[in-house]
């Protein structure tokens, strides 16, 4: 009888640090596939589909599209955060100077880019309001390159890129509320802070219930979604607040970390990058690459970032102010640099915020698209091939 289906394959790659990374891409390449095909009017009119209710009280009818970016994307900064906060109480960031370091690498990696666009962008009124584009480093795709490698790299990278993205992802979110949005609801703020008020308390009161966190936390998402700040905030907000413990024993935050992480790889992550990398090429995209916006989204974010991020790295550790982590040289962090400019969804969210024409916001996704897929593979050649090197030695 011939054996149809190998499930051992299956189990074997499912298993892999880099599946996760695979089926990411491939999810990309779907997803503009169905961009430029008769699929692409059907496919956005699903994501435009209303779900959810509203009424008097409760507004909770959201497109496809933003229930996947502030809803399903909440879940997986959620799980970052829980990472994050592990790694802080018990791992690679349990010392000042080891946390201290993507955050001031995450300010490097918004400054020099911003900087960068306004140089070619400051007189032009037009496009002078899209400093914000390029600042941005999306998570996901960043740390779905980075799985890609595998053991190729440290595993105590990943933990800085997620914190160095996290934090930059933190800046971004600020930068759209004070510069881009239409405007703040302090009310609903006051009501979330009321929530993650409660979240420490019972932290501090010993309660080990995951439910007491996650159903709050819910509530905070609701009032930060309403508030006018990005929602995925309330995912690391409530991370934060999640007991842990300093030793083996499992925790609720490890508890949950466990539940949530093979759904988010497998799930959440390829059905968000098949919803927000459907870019339609149209005629005179590319034209709009050599122009100053295309130029400062471009060079911004594949010079920029390495750039920021590295010199930022570097003058923290001379200055000891920080220090690397273990087995992290400063062949890294340049790469992890590279694949910080990608830029992805949060700089193609901050262009539709920063242009009224549409014409200018079709050049500026091309633009990002095209800087974020040469940060990705300039990135991952540029760390595999000193993998390759190192071994040899």
């Amino acid at each position: 009888m011939v054996k149809l289906i190998n499930f051992s394959v299956f189990k074997k790659f499912f298993g892999s640090s880099a599946a996760g990374g695979i089926i990411l891409l491939t999810c990309v390449v779907l997803s503009l596939t169905i961009a430029n095909t008769g699929l692409a009017t059907p496919f956005n009119h699903f994501l435009d589909i209303k779900i959810g209710f509203k009424n008097s009280v409760l507004n909770l009818q959201y497109s496809t599209i933003s229930w996947i970016n502030d809803g399903l994307m909440s879940v997986f900064f959620l799980l970052v955060g829980l990472e994050i906060k592990r790694e802080i109480i018990e791992g690679e960031l349990s010392s000042v100077k080891l946390a201290i370091l993507p955050v001031l690498a995450a300010i490097g990696g918004v400054i020099v880019p911003a900087l960068i666009y306004s140089l070619f962008n400051h007189n032009d009124i037009h496009t002078a309001n899209g400093w914000g584009i390029p600042m941005a480093t999306d998570i996901a795709f960043a740390l779905g390159i980075l799985s890609l490698l595998g053991n190729k790299v440290p595993s105590r990278l990943k933990i800085f890129l997620a914190a160095l993205a996290i934090v930059d992802d933190l800046i971004a979110i600020l930068v759209i509320a004070i510069f881009y949005s239409s405007g703040l609801h302090y009310n609903y703020l006051l009501y979330a802070s009321g929530i993650l008020l409660l979240l420490i308390i019972f932290n501090r009161a010993g309660i080990k219930n995951l439910w007491f966190y996650v159903v709050p936390g819910v509530v905070m998402w609701y009032f930060i979604h309403h508030s006018g700040i990005h929602a995925t905030i309330a995912g690391v907000l409530t991370a934060l607040t999640l007991p842990t413990t300093p030793d083996d024993t499992e925790s609720p935050l490890e508890k949950l970390e466990h539940l949530l992480s093979n759904p988010v790889n497998f799930i959440i992550m390829p059905i968000f990058a098949i919803a927000n990398t459907n870019i339609t090429f149209e005629v005179g995209m590319s034209q709009g690459l050599i122009s100053n916006m295309g130029l400062g989204i471009v060079l911004g974010l594949f010079l920029g970032k390495p750039i920021g991020i590295f010199t930022m790295s570097w003058l923290a550790v001379k200055l000891k102010l920080a220090k690397l982590p273990a087995k992290v040289g400063w062949i890294h962090v340049l790469g992890l640099g590279l694949l910080g400019g990608i830029g992805f969804t949060m700089s193609i969210f901050v262009a539709l915020l920063s242009f009224d024409k549409p014409w200018l916001q079709s050049e500026a996704k091309f633009s990002v698209l095209v800087a974020s897929i040469l940060s990705g593979i300039v990135g991952y050649t540029f760390l595999s091939i000193y993998n390759k090197k190192k071994q040899r030695t």
